[in-house]
């Protein structure tokens, strides 16, 4: 197997690869709450504002982005600052090889890094594939919001989850 890439992803540059990604997830399935796939401009502003703020990340295989994962803020409020929203997007070919569980990896050392506490995920249920990543990475599943998104035709699930990247040991040091 070629060996992967984890970098920093560049709005220009990759945003047509992580709508392309994204978009069977969008317009295939349940997995996603977006009913239409952003475009690649629409991408490219997505990952220049989370980059920024936090971090958004491409796996690179022979040239070839293979997939993505990215950070943003949990809530608005000021006191969730040291938490974060995290996703992970993989090719289909891609699947199963460990690319989610590197980008992931990579990702959380980044919000360490920058001084983030919490990661959490929010899976539209049931998805093993997801369920399973999450939990073989350490994060815990914290509640459920049962029928909380329509799509599909359907009533939605989603459950969520949590991964404590820093112990909480008195009072925190501004995100960076």
């Amino acid at each position: 197997m070629p060996d992967l890439r984890i970098r920093d992803a560049v709005p220009t540059r990759d945003g047509a690869a992580c709508a392309a990604i994204y978009a069977p997830h969008v317009e295939g399935s349940a997995v996603s709450f977006e009913e239409r796939a952003p475009d690649a401009a629409e991408m490219g502003a997505r990952i220049e504002r989370y980059g920024a703020s936090h971090a958004w990340l491409v796996a690179e295989r022979e040239g070839e982005i293979v997939g993505y994962a990215y950070a943003t803020a949990f809530n608005e409020r000021p006191a969730y600052r040291w938490s974060t929203s995290v996703s992970v997007y993989i090719g289909e070919d891609a699947r199963g090889q460990g690319v989610g569980r590197a980008l992931y990896e990579a990702l959380f050392a980044r919000l360490r890094e920058r001084g983030f506490r919490m990661a959490c995920a929010g899976i539209t249920l049931p998805n093993p594939a997801s369920v399973g990543l999450h939990e073989s990475l350490g994060f815990e599943q914290s509640g459920v919001n049962p029928e909380i998104g329509f799509k599909d035709g359907a009533w939605r699930d989603v459950g969520w989850f949590q991964l404590e990247l820093a112990p909480a040991d008195g009072p925190p040091l501004e995100p960076r």
